[in-house]
């Protein structure tokens, strides 16, 4: 079995790579802009969506991308957003031929706080999170888009939540093994290595992935810029979506 994943337009090869709990439906009018002039692939991730009953051998970043890149034509844009910002680092850090550009929404190397690092929310969250799936298992995903959204931006709320069940609920098992890989992932050491330019694409307001994380990325990858769009949360590309197409463009067709 292979992932699931849907294919339209011509041009340069474009992978957009979802989120946690999600699945590819949630890039549906960014996939319609885009295939007017690029070759749009975009999958759903295993445990996602159509693919929530194919498991990989593991759930890590570079597994992940090694997933994707399986359903790929040749090199092309990985676009990932949050989680599936992970897998595109993933992807350019073990197949850099694969990765000829980055664009990573709402990213950050590293999803918990440390000593080292306050530009994150506390492991406890995380955690509390995992308990909260065994026992009220829609109450905590849709906590869990609000903590997105940060409450502000309804009609975005209102689009995460319709898409996430769209194809039934998500296997409780992936979406645990998906909150681990937030917990321990750090890629902040990787970043001065991979050579592949990149957009960072950031809401001023996220409160899931604070600015300051998009601030390191952009600071610590050797070619890389950011974007930060005003007044958006997590999902830029829900928020203003006209302003995120242009973006990406423009770094497609650079």
């Amino acid at each position: 079995m292979t992932l699931y994943y849907e294919r339209s337009g011509h041009g340069p090869d474009v992978v957009l790579v979802h989120g946690w709990g999600l699945h590819g439906g949630v890039w549906a009018d960014v996939a319609r802009g885009l295939s007017k002039e690029c070759r749009v692939t975009v999958p759903d991730l295993p445990g996602h969506g159509r693919s929530r009953d194919y498991r990989p051998r593991e759930f890590t970043p570079a597994v992940l991308a090694e997933e994707v890149r399986h359903v790929l034509p040749g090199p092309a844009v990985w676009v990932g957003w949050s989680l599936g910002a992970f897998v595109a680092l993933g992807a350019a850090q073990e197949f850099p031929q694969a990765a000829a550009r980055l664009v990573l929404v709402g990213a950050t190397p590293k999803y918990v706080q440390s000593p080292d690092w306050p530009h994150a929310m506390a492991l406890s969250v995380l955690q509390q999170f995992a308990r909260n799936l065994e026992q009220d298992y829609a109450a905590t995903l849709t906590r869990f888009l609000s903590l997105q959204t940060g409450g502000e931006d309804r009609e975005v709320l209102r689009r995460l939540r319709e898409e996430m069940f769209r194809h039934g609920q998500p296997p409780v098992a992936a979406l645990r093994d998906g909150l681990r890989l937030l917990e321990r992932e750090d890629l902040r050491a990787a970043l001065p290595a991979i050579g592949a330019p990149a957009l960072v694409i950031h809401g001023e307001r996220d409160r899931f992935a604070p600015l300051e994380a998009a601030r390191f990325l952009a600071g610590h990858l050797p070619q890389a810029r950011l974007e930060i769009v005003r007044a958006a949360g997590h999902a830029p590309f829900l928020s203003h979506p006209a302003l995120f197409l242009d973006r990406l463009r423009e770094f497609i067709h650079e």
